[in-house]
């Protein structure tokens, strides 16, 4: 068996105008008007949708777009490590972002609602947005009472699979960025034989470019197919 690297360094940041929205375009507006409000949100947006829906995308590109403007932000996901304590909230920051909230562990939860308190009613300086993900609903979260009705206390949105056609232009975007030429056939079998959620497709994308620089070879429905075996 062959092991395939993933050279994440080859991989696109996540932007805002690379989100696709497809059906779920009152999201990106929504998290769009916040960012250029000169007046911090009081109301916590909260955002879910299955895996690979584009969730993590959205908030990394309201990330990246921060830091455009100069700012700062809190990121707080189900893979940071908090220890025995809560993380500490930094009052520079103007947005807090709260990604995999329904995978949250106990320490997790516990910074997370300190992130909140202090984002809402900071000590010093001016209140900050909050903006959280998960794959649940609001009243399906697994987390403390308190944390739970906090993220859905604002505006709420439940993300809407793309279209084909969305997700066709998502990945050739996403090829685009990376440098490759993805041909209608080699997109018409990764749609009709792989999963179709944008992030099980987007890795599939990162091996078969690191698959292709390695074996010096275009990428065709062949390499492909080889890929797989190989792997």
């Amino acid at each position: 068996m062959k092991q395939l690297p993933l050279d994440i360094g080859l991989a696109p940041s996540p932007r805002l105008d690379s989100w696709i929205p497809g059906p779920n375009a009152a999201v990106l507006a929504h998290v769009q008007s916040v960012l250029h409000d000169n007046r911090p949100s009081l109301r916590p947006t909260y955002i879910w949708g299955p895996e690979g829906s584009g969730k993590t995308h959205l908030l990394q590109g309201v990330l990246q777009a921060l830091r455009e403007q100069g700012r700062e932000a809190g990121w707080l996901d189900a893979s940071t490590p908090c220890g025995g304590y809560a993380r500490p909230f930094d009052p520079r920051w103007s947005v807090v972002l709260l990604d995999e909230v329904d995978a949250y562990g106990p320490q997790q939860q516990h910074t997370a609602f300190n992130w909140f308190i202090h984002a809402m009613t900071p000590q010093q300086g001016e209140p900050c947005w909050v903006l959280s993900a998960g794959r649940l609903p609001v009243t399906d979260l697994p987390l403390r009472e308190d944390l739970r009705t906090r993220l859905g206390w604002g505006q709420v949105f439940g993300l809407q699979p793309l279209a084909e056609d969305d997700v066709q232009r998502a990945l050739r975007q996403e090829a685009q960025a990376r440098g490759l030429d993805l041909s209608d056939e080699v997109l018409r079998y990764m749609l009709s034989r792989f999963s179709r959620d944008l992030g099980s497709l987007s890795q599939l994308l990162a091996m078969l470019d690191d698959y292709a620089l390695e074996t010096r070879r275009a990428i065709t429905v062949p390499l492909l197919k080889q890929m797989m075996n190989d792997s």
